[in-house]
């Protein structure tokens, strides 16, 4: 049984804040919602207080998308100590930027729990409950749900109207939102998109949706957030009304090479403050954003990412500060 909405008193930069309370279903129906006092994120680049992410133990490579297709196809041997040696180098990388980590309430029967992207979003008024596509991942969303009771985050609401997964949902500034769809063939159906974008228009949001094609899996392998105004983009394969779209909002873009992005060189994070978290290999993004003069922070993941998902597949930012 969950347990009753509490308040609590909790330190933040202007002193003792009271809480919002966990719910089930903070969402208020026709728009008008109420931000989050203490968690939450308005963007995908503030500067990142706490982070979830999800357990490497039970972690094995299936066959859930083209990549790890791939991997399995061509024999590729996983090794589970060399997977959770690196998986500890991320989650170092996020404490030494002076992120809190969390992490998912583990589960043995749910070897994708480390892609902790997909079974929620985290929105300024509370996290959103997704709808996961393959049956070997529908019981995230369980563990998903007493993650945040236990956290004490309230809960906007749940994906009821088709499936939906967290890679779909991308945050390009405050106000705006881009959010993926695959239709049946792939991860996120039109009807859990749609539902999603229905509650954020009512909040007063920009959407844009976007029909992509499912070996894509997420939006977010090919359009990240990477600082105000400077997106991470492959320009090969993301749709040219959307980058259209993206230029008309005065957003610079970082074009990463198709092959890159296909071993997930463009799935990364932004910490904030000219911060970003990037796997290895993503070499020619790295190259771009050290001219720039950005911290990168960059663990090795390979034995992580052959299965199917990156750095910003295997995170859910709780707590950024607000733009």
């Amino acid at each position: 049984m969950l347990a009753s909405p509490m308040r609590a008193k909790e330190q933040s930069m202007d002193g003792l804040v009271e809480t919002t309370p966990f719910t089930l279903r903070h969402r208020r129906e026709g728009g008008g919602t109420a931000p989050l006092n203490s968690w939450g994120a308005n963007s995908d680049y503030g500067i990142m207080r706490d982070v979830l992410l999800g357990p490497i133990e039970n972690y094995r490579w299936l066959q859930t998308s083209s990549l790890s297709k791939k991997t399995l196809r061509r024999g590729v041997r996983f090794e589970p100590e060399v997977a959770r040696r690196q998986h500890a180098e991320m989650v170092s990388a996020y404490r030494s930027a002076g992120v809190e980590v969390h992490f998912l309430n583990p589960d043995p029967a749910l070897p994708y729990q480390v892609y902790a992207r997909d079974s929620s979003v985290m929105t300024p008024f509370g996290a959103i409950i997704t709808s996961m596509a393959q049956w070997w991942r529908r019981g995230e969303n369980y563990r998903c749900i007493e993650t945040y009771q236990r956290l004490g985050i309230p809960i906007y609401d749940m994906v009821t109207a088709g499936t939906f997964e967290g890679g779909d949902f991308n945050v390009i500034e405050p106000g705006a939102v881009l959010i993926g769809w695959e239709g049946e063939e792939g991860r996120s159906m039109q009807e859990g998109a749609s539902q999603i974008a229905g509650w954020f228009e009512a909040e007063g949001w920009e959407v844009r949706l976007a029909d992509i094609d499912p070996f894509y899996v997420h939006i977010d392998l090919m359009v990240v957030m990477l600082a105000p105004k400077l997106a991470a983009v492959c320009l090969a394969c993301t749709d040219p009304t959307i980058v259209d779209w993206l230029r008309g909002k005065g957003i610079e873009i970082i074009d990463v090479p198709f092959q890159e992005t296909l071993a997930l060189g463009c799935n990364v994070v932004a910490l904030g403050d000219d911060r970003v978290l990037v796997p290895a290999e993503a070499r020619t993004l790295k190259e771009k954003l050290k001219a720039r003069g950005f911290t990168i922070y960059d663990p090795e993941l390979s034995m992580i990412t052959q299965g199917g998902g990156g750095v910003h597949c295997m995170c859910q930012a709780l707590r950024r500060d607000p733009v």
